[in-house]
């Protein structure tokens, strides 16, 4: 994709080297870091690693930047989960607090799915939430994703066990609508 994704009221394009600034201030950010998984890419180097599989492998990797106005507001990003059976799963999605409460976070995930499975050929995207963020859960389930599971107190987050819930989103889901 080298055309940036449209949106209502803003466009989804692949992150460049300009935006590493931005996506390490974003998960850095007092509202944006504690809800992000504790292998979520956040230095500089390891985005930049990103940034790299995103542009080397299109198919299989991508970092995303919402852009409102020509402005970053958030980001999303996803990668191969399994090649045989076009499964992607999706992840780091941060949406900086200025930008919030306007059905932002929700288009971008629309859109990025639809691309996902449409453009690039996946049959299913799926995606793991802590129980615990609240925002995120519905977020995803306004997005069109069914949960499907608990894993129960599976994560030692910032001292506790806390749920994973597991969404997911098919082709089928998504055709007609």
């Amino acid at each position: 994709m080298t055309a940036p994704l449209g949106g209502d009221g803003f466009a989804l394009r692949r992150a460049t080297e300009a935006d590493v600034d931005f996506l390490v201030e974003l998960a850095s950010h007092d509202e944006v870091e504690p809800f992000m998984a504790a292998v979520s890419a956040r230095g500089r180097d390891e985005l930049l690693e990103e940034m790299r599989r995103s542009n080397d492998d299109p198919q299989h990797h991508g970092r995303f930047v919402v852009e409102v106005e020509g402005e970053p507001a958030g980001a999303l990003a996803f990668s191969v989960a399994n090649r045989r059976s076009r499964i992607a799963d999706l992840h780091a999605i941060m949406l900086h607090s200025d930008h919030r409460g306007r059905g932002l976070g929700v288009g971008a995930t629309r859109v990025l799915v639809r691309h996902l499975v449409f453009d690039l050929g996946y049959h299913r995207v799926q995606l793991e939430v802590y129980g615990f963020n609240e925002r995120a859960l519905a977020l995803f389930e306004r997005a069109g994703f069914l949960r499907e599971g608990v894993r129960r107190r599976a994560y030692d987050r910032h001292g506790d066990w806390v749920d994973g819930v597991l969404f997911g989103i098919v082709r089928e889901d998504l055709e007609g609508g």
